[in-house]
């Protein structure tokens, strides 16, 4: 928002910069709009968007002026997604959450500069018979670790330079496909267990994250008008 500020401010009324943001949750292979105020008769309205063009369809999409609206946006939104205490946690994510921001930079001329932000939480992969979950949990576990293993063999494929990335197997990998290939610069952060055990998880995850980390992109700067 300092850039923001900084770079209306410099060109003397020639350029502006917008700045939105956008809260996605994957729930069981649905997407939903963490963000969509409307209430129906169970609860919020903001079950199993639509994709189009690897972007969800009529989600809440929100301008934002300072750092604070983001703050208070993300805070409002994680109140909103699915928790669940099992066996291995008390406060178990049981979806991926998708915090998005979108930054446009207009000329006078109408020539656009867009960048996206996106930083996703994945929901950890989880071992059934740890958790102990059973019915609904058992049903959340699944799609957790379905999604994953699907990210797990596209992050494979780009690897490899295959020709076909599966990135429609799952809603994840769906949303995420600007952020993974082509014009993209991509960053891990896993989150391992000290303790004994866990030692199964956490190697599956640093072996997720050598894969990812031999994973070559290219970002490149496109103009639009």
């Amino acid at each position: 928002f300092i850039e923001k500020r900084a770079l209306e401010e410099a060109s003397k009324g020639a350029a502006s910069a917008q700045i939105s943001v956008e809260l996605l949750e994957i729930y069981n292979e649905q997407v939903r709009d963490l963000l969509n105020e409307k209430k129906g008769t169970e609860g919020y309205e903001n079950f199993n968007l639509a994709l189009s063009s690897n972007e969800a369809v009529g989600n809440v999409v929100f301008e934002a002026n300072h750092e604070e609206e983001v703050f208070s946006v993300l805070e409002k939104a994680q109140k909103r997604r699915c928790v669940k205490a099992t066996k291995s946690n008390a406060e178990s994510s049981r979806s991926h959450l998708i915090f998005s921001m979108n930054y446009i930079v207009t000329k006078a001329s109408g020539v656009q500069r867009k960048s996206k932000l996106s930083i996703c939480d994945l929901a950890g992969s989880e071992r059934l018979s740890k958790s102990e979950s059973y019915g609904s949990a058992r049903k959340e576990a699944q799609h957790i670790n379905k999604s994953l293993s699907t990210l797990s063999n596209v992050i494979e494929k780009l690897q490899q330079k295959s020709n076909h990335v599966p990135y429609r197997e799952s809603k994840l990998t769906c949303l995420l496909h600007n952020s993974l290939g082509g014009d993209s610069k991509t960053l891990a952060i896993i989150c391992c267990n000290p303790l004994g055990d866990h030692f199964q998880e956490s190697t599956c995850s640093l072996r997720f994250a050598q894969k990812l980390n031999k994973v070559e992109l290219k970002a490149l700067g496109n103009i639009s008008c």
